[in-house]
């Protein structure tokens, strides 16, 4: 079988969470550009439509919808929409996430019960949501988390979300336990240090360049990096990954205890 039939998404509907902006912007983007009809979820919604504008001008077919991932409420009207334009979701990529900044013993107990919402409630019961129409509809797909090699080893000040992506990645396994019988496969990506708009300016820092100095291939992430893991989870070429998780950090968690 060629490479561009193994890891065609022709077949599929995808509903990328976080689409607005950084990674999730790219998920959608390479879902849709390998024939996923591809449905691109975030609360900012100028961000979406110009997303979706750019996927159609480039031959791809998505829409947008706006909605918090923690409303389940929301998301369920999400999912919905997805198989009133397209179908089933057959591809969904669990991507939102909150990073805040702190230690955790000034951290206000709001901050960690926004954080484990958006990180860990949401990624459970949009998986759940999702898994729950492909039986119904008796589809078979992937379910793609994002975690984080903050999941697997810990850094000072992100209490937080070290402690939410790391149930994420059991999370992950939890779910592909149960739902692998149904041929619903669930898989995580665990990547390292990417840079977004979002820690731009930080990795560009003296604590960023401290940082690179940890990474066996001494650069962060870049556009694309993570596009070989995702269509390899997202497609039959994928077919008996169940309850993995990828690491793609260029190396950096080799030989670290704690980043």
């Amino acid at each position: 079988m060629k490479a561009a039939d193994l890891f065609s998404l022709d077949q599929d509907v995808a509903l990328v969470t976080g689409a607005s902006s950084g990674l999730g912007r790219r998920f959608a983007e390479v879902l849709a550009a390998n024939g996923a009809r591809t449905v691109c979820v975030a609360r900012r919604k100028e961000r979406l439509e110009t997303l979706v504008a750019a996927i159609e001008a480039s031959g791809g077919k998505a829409a947008a919808y706006a909605a918090d991932v923690a409303d389940q409420a929301s998301m369920q009207k999400a999912f919905e929409m997805a198989e009133s334009l397209f179908g089933t979701v057959t591809v969904l990529v669990n991507n939102a996430g909150i990073a805040p900044i702190g230690r955790a013993v000034d951290q206000p107990e709001a901050t960690w019960r926004e954080t484990l919402s958006v990180n860990l409630d949401a990624v459970y019961f949009n998986a759940r949501l999702a898994a729950q129409r492909m039986l119904a509809a008796k589809k078979t797909g992937s379910i793609i988390n994002i975690a984080s090699i903050l999941g697997l080893a810990v850094a000072k000040g992100v209490s937080a979300y070290a402690v939410s992506k790391a149930a994420v990645i059991q999370l992950t396994r939890a779910l592909a336990l149960e739902t692998g019988v149904a041929g619903i496969r669930v898989n995580a990506i665990a990547p390292g240090y990417f840079s977004t708009e979002i820690n731009a300016d930080f990795l560009a820092s003296e604590a960023g360049a401290a940082i690179i100095r940890q990474i066996p291939l001494r650069r962060f992430g870049a556009d694309g990096d993570l596009d070989g893991i995702l269509l390899l989870l997202a497609s039959r070429a994928g077919a008996y990954v169940n309850g993995a998780t990828y690491v793609v950090d260029g190396g950096q968690s080799i030989g670290l205890k704690g980043l």
